[in-house]
């Protein structure tokens, strides 16, 4: 799907999801055929001409000013993160000359620093495309812990959150309120096509998922934006029981970001999470004691992953 194609869609599926009364627009009783507004009501509603609306989303006019756009996302009720959606997708429509292929992402020697540093933390690093460049101890324990803690370091073997989410019975199991878990992760994903939209390997995650996963696709057609900055979530961990978590994502800079899960002070879930710190600090400990023979002669590791359990890789 080009840029037109998915500037148009987003405009008819979040005006067929506005309805009259929500808009305030007034219907006198007329039983309408398909819910929503039509075409020249949002037309009305931002002050531009329906037949000008009408070519925007056919995609035949593809040079609407950001004063346009902004009376748009008025119109269709859109916050903050819709409307920059939506600004990224007009931008994405205009004729360009070849895009750039994104640059690999890796996670820096800062990064590598700062998830040292949250050893008491559960913490991950999170590519553009939902990717785990690294994760600490604590972070791999507690978000996959199914999973080898080694996955990160090897490109072709890194968990991917989405897919996890989606596709393994595991990470759908951990998360008690599983349908927000997978609002958030698709409404991200959407916000970031909009913002890389030559990425093809971003592009190719979506139809896998779209094909692999029924719930995928029918939240994707949903044209959902969200970014996801702070949330909390209900896990029910398999080693330690039942905890509630505030996931917040911290942008570093350009580039992969931290996610890290945090609990209230006193709360029954900070025990919990104190529980499964005891549990892979001990796991950690015994693994390192078996295997101390017969690596006594091996060279220091480097201090970015010093701290046991911390896996920090590049592309």
């Amino acid at each position: 799907m080009n840029g037109k194609s998915r500037l148009g869609e987003f405009l008819r599926t979040r005006r067929s999801q506005l309805s009259p009364d929500e808009a305030e627009v007034p219907t006198y009783g007329e039983r309408r055929r398909v819910p929503g507004l039509r075409r020249e009501e949002l037309a009305l509603l931002a002050g531009v001409s329906a037949s000008y609306y009408a070519r925007l989303e056919q995609g035949h006019s593809m040079n609407a000013s950001p004063e346009v756009l902004d009376a748009i996302a008025r119109a269709l009720r859109l916050d903050e993160s819709e409307r920059l959606h939506l600004l990224d997708l007009a931008r994405s429509a205009k004729p360009r000359g070849r895009g750039r292929r994104p640059a690999p992402e890796r996670v820096t020697e800062a990064t590598g620093q700062l998830l040292d540093a949250l050893a008491d933390v559960p913490a991950i690093v999170v590519g553009r495309r939902s990717d785990v460049l690294a994760w600490n101890r604590l972070g791999h324990a507690l978000f996959a812990g199914h999973l080898d803690p080694g996955a990160p370091d090897l490109p072709d073997q890194r968990p991917n959150m989405a897919r996890l989410v989606f596709l393994d019975a595991h990470t759908r199991e951990l998360y008690a309120q599983w349908p927000s878990k997978a609002r958030a992760v698709v409404g991200n994903l959407r916000m970031v096509a909009g913002q890389y939209p030559e990425d093809s390997a971003l592009h190719a995650l979506v139809g896998e998922l779209s094909a692999k996963s029924e719930d995928f696709a029918s939240l994707w057609a949903d044209h959902r934006v969200k970014a996801c900055t702070v949330a909390d979530y209900e896990m029910r961990h398999p080693l330690v029981g039942a905890l509630t978590v505030t996931q917040q994502t911290l942008n570093v800079g350009p580039g992969p970001t931290v996610v890290v899960a945090t609990t209230r002070a006193g709360s029954p879930s900070r025990t919990t999470l104190a529980l499964l710190a005891q549990a892979t600090s001990e796991v950690s400990t015994e693994a390192g004691a078996t295997a101390a023979p017969a690596t006594a002669a091996a060279p220091a590791a480097p201090a970015v992953s010093s701290r046991p359990g911390t896996r920090v890789s590049g592309s």
